[in-house]
């Protein structure tokens, strides 16, 4: 360091959430010297408050676990999926070093994997689906482990987490929502709510980590254990260039500017542009002046990394179909008068529950993807109209598996009533009327639902019909997981918002996540990982994990090209 002024080292990184991660502790392990800046008072980005989940088709774990499906089988669900949209030479990419990424980091890192061999893509009709065998998530991660570093990691999502307690997608959410029907179940979660409260009493935070926090925690901890140089609240200002080459940034730092001088290069992975006001204005057609939409993602993610590539003579994609990650969200109102936003990926495909506009009508098959669910809101929400809705339930429904931000039993729900977030009606008509829904449209909605739910059928819109479908549903109730009659009142109602979980469009890349000016050629030293990269699914979204798949993977190319270690073509290690 020069005077306090100055700081060298060979890879710069903006942003600490996956795909920065990735490509730091990548490049370290490659023999780099690493800089990670982060804008945020703690680490993790987006990424901290995800699921965790990872798209990586022919994983090392499946392949262990017996899996085996031909190089071409994914390649061949992705041309269908994304048409016009697949570029070849970016997916094959993907698709040939994400195995060898896994692997990569559970040999020369501090992550390990868990599978997702049982989690289908979300379109089980499209040839090339696959009903399992392409997931994989960070395991669970003990957070005594990272010692003082903890109180820099970003907490889970309080919406999702009760008590700041991350719960587990699969056996971990199950025990809780049959804790009150299962001795096994109760036990379990009894004991993990012991220990949560026990970690909080010591440590101020739950130290069993799970999904994205876990991931992110074992990144760090993998980062520390290389000498990768980490600072927060430090961030960045500008782009430095030698000549037509990107050289470092400068950073702000302890409230002092910081030229951090990069020989290999900049990395940009700053999570995109979800809270870019006049970006979603331009990019979100739902939201005319940008203040329409609500994002789940972190609200430091203003689309930092992506105006300073552009700076810098990037090029941002503009021609996505959906330049963004749609989610269902509701709004929770906080006691402080602030708004949580609490997206609604779970509880949607359970038996018993529908979403209807102001009129009363469904719009889609519910059980369907979170994004697919918003692209049929849109169409459905005439021009000029909010593109808003509302997850109906009945008290039976309420119990079992809660309503957003509203627990399942024995959690209270008084509070949700009181502030206004959880709507009642002792019959559908009052519920309807509470909610300024068409009384006679939902009535009819209601009473077509239930004449075909009690069979376990939906003619409307297919609940239930395909593997992702059945999976997110209840498996213990049958004949179909995903509906069940609304008939038991009282009644109740959230309010659905036009949300996100993040954005698609972003700085247009090469395979190897060097950023591309206007004329398609890279700018020497820069490259773009996670949502400041362009979608390499192009505006689709095909499956659960197919923007922490691409952006772990993405950063452990970029750290290759940096370093300039060549890679290494998986076909022969995974076929």
């Amino acid at each position: 360091m020069d005077n306090g002024q100055r700081l060298d080292c060979d890879l710069l990184v903006i942003g600490s959430g996956a795909g920065g991660l990735s490509t730091a502790v990548t490049a370290a392990v490659l023999g780099l010297d690493v800089v990670v800046v982060e804008k945020e008072a703690q680490l993790g980005g987006t990424t901290a408050w995800s699921g965790g989940w990872m798209w990586i088709p022919r994983n090392p774990l499946a392949q262990g676990a017996g899996i085996v499906e031909p190089h071409d089988q994914p390649k061949r669900y992705l041309s269908n999926e994304l048409a016009e949209g697949y570029d070849q030479t970016r997916i094959e990419m993907f698709l040939d070093q994400g195995p060898r990424m896994v692997d990569f980091f559970r040999k020369e890192t501090q992550l390990a994997f868990i599978d997702g061999n049982a989690i289908p893509d979300f379109h089980g009709k499209t040839p090339g689906a696959a009903t399992g065998g392409r997931s994989v998530c960070a395991a669970p991660f003990d957070g005594r482990a990272l010692g003082p570093r903890i109180r820099d990691l970003k907490p889970p999502l309080d919406e999702t987490s009760p008590f700041g307690m991350g719960i587990a997608s699969g056996a971990d959410l199950r025990h809780f929502l049959n804790a009150r029907s299962s001795l096994t179940s109760f036990l379990h979660v009894a004991r993990r709510l012991t220990r949560h409260l026990l970690d909080v009493l010591r440590f101020g935070r739950g130290m069993h980590l799970v999904n994205g926090n876990a991931l992110i925690a074992r990144l760090v901890k993998s980062a520390d254990d290389l000498d990768v140089r980490i600072m927060t609240s430090a961030p960045a200002q500008t782009l430095l260039s030698e000549g037509p080459r990107i050289a470092g940034a400068r950073i702000i730092h302890d409230g002092a500017p910081l030229d951090i001088r990069a020989r290999r290069g900049v990395v940009l992975a700053c999570g995109g542009f979800p809270h870019d006001t006049a970006r979603k204005a331009v990019m979100f057609p739902h939201a005319p002046t940008g203040r329409e939409h609500w994002s789940a993602a972190p609200e430091s993610n203003t689309g930092d990394g992506i105006s300073l590539g552009e700076i810098a003579g990037g090029r941002t994609r503009t021609d996505l179909p959906d330049n963004g990650a749609w989610a269902p969200v509701s709004l929770v109102p906080h006691r402080d008068g602030s708004v949580g936003r609490f997206p609604h990926l779970i509880e949607r495909a359970k038996p018993g529950l529908i979403m209807v506009r102001a009129d009363g009508t469904r719009f889609a098959n519910e059980a369907d993807s979170y994004h697919d669910v918003m692209k049929a809101l849109f169409a459905a929400t005439p021009a000029g109209q909010p593109a808003e809705a509302w997850a109906i339930c009945d008290a039976k429904f309420l119990r079992r598996y809660g309503l957003g931000r509203v627990r399942p039993m024995p959690f209270p729900i008084t509070p949700w009533l009181r502030n206004g977030y959880l709507k009642p009606g002792a019959s559908i008509e009052a519920l309807a009327s509470v909610c300024g829904i068409s009384a006679s449209g939902l009535r009819a909605t209601i009473d077509h639902y239930n004449g075909f739910a009690a069979r376990g059928e939906d003619p409307a819109f297919g609940r239930g019909d395909t593997p992702y479908n059945r999976t997110q549903g209840d498996i213990t109730h049958q004949p179909n997981p995903c509906v069940a009659p609304i008939d038991t009142g009282p009644f109740y109602a959230v309010k659905i918002v036009a949300g996100s979980l993040g954005t698609f469009a972003g700085l247009d890349t090469d395979e190897h996540a060097r950023v591309l000016d206007a004329e398609h050629k890279p700018i020497d030293g820069l490259y773009a990982v996670g949502n400041d990269m362009a979608s390499i699914m192009a505006g689709r979204y095909p499956s659960g994990g197919i923007t922490l798949g691409p952006a772990m993977t993405f950063g452990y190319i970029a750290a290759h090209h940096a370093s300039g270690i060549p890679l290494k073509n998986n076909r022969s290690a995974a076929a």
